[in-house]
């Protein structure tokens, strides 16, 4: 009696740019799924840079730079006690001089998005591919670490909304600019080092964090604790480094 003949497994069904946006949200599995098939990074890299630059223009409208400037050298005791010893002509310049740079900065910010990504995915693709053994492309690294940044959409929306509603231009910080995690409760100035670790644990950077793993899981095959482990690892090395020179620059 003749064997039954094996039917291929079907094709997974390609996803659109809008569909795998949603997915990212609602059904992950498939957005980093479809990544294998094509790795494509634009779209989401497009919606972070928008984003960002409508946060940057709601605060150069609603509170200043200048105002984002005082605000930044206050928290820090070194720079604060820096200006303070400058002559007045002096302390202004510097001011606007640095309110100008700020400015400028920000307003560059979709590619300090791009370089600060391709160095993220740069970092885990290495230690996925030659400490996990894991099958692996950059482009798909790239491509996860891109589609896994989009709740941080979310903080820059609601950071805006804050914003244009009213938040206190005294109290503004611009790395800080809403209460999604404990270090926006604090005081940069009273303990730097607090202030910053406490910064690390935000809501939505954890949603990415989470998001990333499985974005690796799902393209590379590697077990989905490995993953866990080796993101939330180096966010863990980067905070508390990250941390810790703040602490000693401020």
């Amino acid at each position: 009696m003749a064997a039954a003949p094996v039917m291929p497994a079907p094709e997974p069904i390609a996803l659109s740019e809008g569909a795998r946006l949603i997915d990212t949200f609602v059904a992950p599995r498939k957005t980093f799924a479809d990544l294998r098939r094509n790795a494509n990074w634009f779209v989401p890299f497009l919606l972070l840079s928008v984003m960002s630059l409508i946060f940057v223009y709601t605060v150069d409208q609603k509170i200043g730079f200048p105002k984002v400037a005082e605000n930044q050298v206050q928290a820090s005791p070194k720079a604060s006690q820096r200006i303070e010893q400058m002559p007045a002509d002096q302390r202004e310049h510097a001011m606007q001089s640095q309110a100008a740079i700020l400015r400028y900065f920000s307003y560059a910010y979709p590619a300090v998005i791009l370089l600060w990504n391709l160095m993220i995915a740069a970092i885990l693709f290495a230690t996925f591919k030659f400490a996990a053994g894991a099958d692996l492309k950059f482009k798909r690294s790239l491509a996860v670490v891109m589609y896994a940044s989009l709740p941080l959409l979310g903080k820059s929306l609601l950071a805006a909304l804050a914003v244009v509603a009213g938040v206190s231009a005294d109290s503004f910080r611009f790395q800080n600019p809403v209460a999604t995690n404990p270090g926006y409760f604090l005081t940069p100035a009273d303990s730097p080092l607090l202030y910053n670790l406490a910064s690390a644990l935000d809501i939505f950077m954890i949603w990415t964090l989470i998001l990333t793993a499985l974005g690796f899981t799902y393209v590379s095959k590697v077990k989905r604790s490995t993953a866990l482990a080796v993101v939330f690892g180096w966010y863990f090395v980067f905070a508390v480094g990250s941390a810790g020179l703040g602490a000693m620059f401020s």
